[in-house]
């Protein structure tokens, strides 16, 4: 089918109680990976980029790739900028045919980021294309976003910050971080269940690699409703393709490897997809 918005996933997620898997996707078979594990388990899914993967190639290629692959499926998926960094980016991605939009402006001030949220909102809003803020600052290091220690959300200022942008969904910081974790995560569960009571929005939880599962069932229960999977698929991927060149050196052909690390991710994907509990839902 065709690429649909975030809107339509995650207001359905959130009545009923489960979450939507959102994994950032760097090339062709990993958006291969996605879809199959998707239409496998009958499930929606979002396919997501970041500024520097897009840098990498460009906004068109991943729009065609995922178009291609939603198109080929039974299941709703999504396309979504993953921390677009600018009003400029988040523009080219709505007029590439991205179905969904985050406009991250927690690093600059409060009122900064409600401006800069809420003019993405005023030009999105009128085709229907969803968009997702984020408010605090969830921290560690991933490509060219730096999080440093972060900053927690305040749930008083949440309620503010949505009322003044109009945003479709909120990334909230309750402990989880980008990249890898050194230690186990500490997961603020009772400040996001303050914000969960104060808000109405569907609420986002980045940084999730390396969180066990357990807290992020806990999270979805506490209203999560859409989970980000970035660091440990580029891990599933890299262990696919070295599999294939440890064990055999002289592999000359990608396709070879490269097939490894789509089904490594796909495995991955399709555990996460039932950590999300949104399997059949659609």
């Amino acid at each position: 089918m065709a690429l649909v918005t975030t809107n339509q996933l995650l207001s359905k997620a959130q009545r009923e109680g489960y979450a939507i898997g959102a994994f950032n996707v760097e090339n062709m078979e990993m958006i291969q990976a996605v879809a199959e594990a998707a239409e496998e388990l009958q499930s929606p899914v979002i396919m997501q980029t970041t500024p520097s993967t897009v840098k990498y190639a460009d906004l068109e290629y991943f729009y065609a790739n995922a178009k291609v692959a939603a198109e080929k499926t039974s299941v709703p998926i999504s396309l979504h900028l993953d921390h677009g960094n600018s009003f400029t980016l988040a523009m080219q991605a709505l007029r590439a045919g991205y179905t969904s939009i985050m406009i991250d402006g927690s690093h600059d001030s409060f009122e900064e980021n409600i401006a800069v949220s809420k003019a993405v909102v005023a030009a999105c809003h009128p085709s229907g294309i969803s968009v997702e803020a984020e408010l605090g600052k969830v921290g560690g290091k991933e490509d060219d976003l730096d999080g440093g220690a972060g900053g927690y959300t305040d749930p008083d200022e949440a309620v503010i910050f949505v009322e003044k942008t109009g945003i479709d969904s909120l990334a909230v910081a309750i402990g989880t971080a980008h990249g890898i974790y050194k230690g186990r995560p500490q997961v603020d569960i009772e400040r996001l269940s303050e914000i969960k009571a104060l808000i109405s929005i569907p609420l986002v939880l980045h940084g999730t690699s390396g969180v066990p599962d357990e807290v992020v069932r806990e999270c979805i229960k506490c209203g999560i409703c859409k989970v980000n999977y970035a660091t440990d698929l580029r891990i599933a991927f890299s262990k696919g393709v070295k599999e294939v060149l440890d064990k055999n050196p002289d592999t000359i052909d990608p396709k070879k490897y490269n097939a490894n690390g789509r089904e490594f991710v796909k495995k991955y994907v399709m555990k996460k997809i039932k950590v999300c509990q949104s399997a059949g839902k659609i």
